[in-house]
């Protein structure tokens, strides 16, 4: 079952870095910006994280927090948020369960290979815990200034 827009996000427990277990009701009475990503410390992956560090403070002023989900196990994120400074939480999804659950785990080709993975997209869920918004097969460049802007119009 795929979440759409207006529905309920499900409420699934996930590690974050610090080994603290994460779920999405956590946020209640905030926007969650949500957003999969392949893999830590890959060129696209890295760029997309600094773009959203370097705009924390504007999401934060707009009551949203950002959450970030790779298939990636806790440790591999605390290097990842170590190296590059961010400021807001990652999410272990190792066996795929919030990935399934927002229909990002896709049959991906590279080189002639194919492969299981995360398809790079973003969700933002309102303070009630309901889709709202989504973007999918997400390009780096722009993206974040792009979950911004929607945000100041929810406002």
């Amino acid at each position: 079952m795929t979440i759409e827009i207006g529905q309920a996000v499900p409420d699934i427990t996930l590690k974050a870095n610090g080994d603290k277990d994460v779920k999405l009701s956590d946020y209640r009475g905030k926007y969650v910006v949500l957003y999969f990503y392949p893999k830590d410390m890959t060129p696209g992956c890295t760029t997309e994280a600094c773009d959203f560090r370097d705009n924390h403070e504007s999401f934060k002023d707009l009551n949203a927090v950002i959450l970030g989900v790779s298939p990636d196990p806790v440790a591999r994120h605390e290097k990842f948020i170590d190296k590059h400074d961010l400021p807001f939480e990652l999410l272990a999804d190792e066996v795929n369960k919030l990935a399934e659950a927002f229909d990002v785990w896709k049959l991906k080709k590279n080189f002639g290979k194919e492969y299981m993975g995360i398809e790079r997209s973003t969700f933002v869920i309102d303070p009630e815990g309901k889709l709202i918004k989504e973007w999918r097969k997400v390009k780096v460049k722009g993206h974040v200034e792009e979950a911004l802007q929607y945000l100041r119009e929810q406002k």
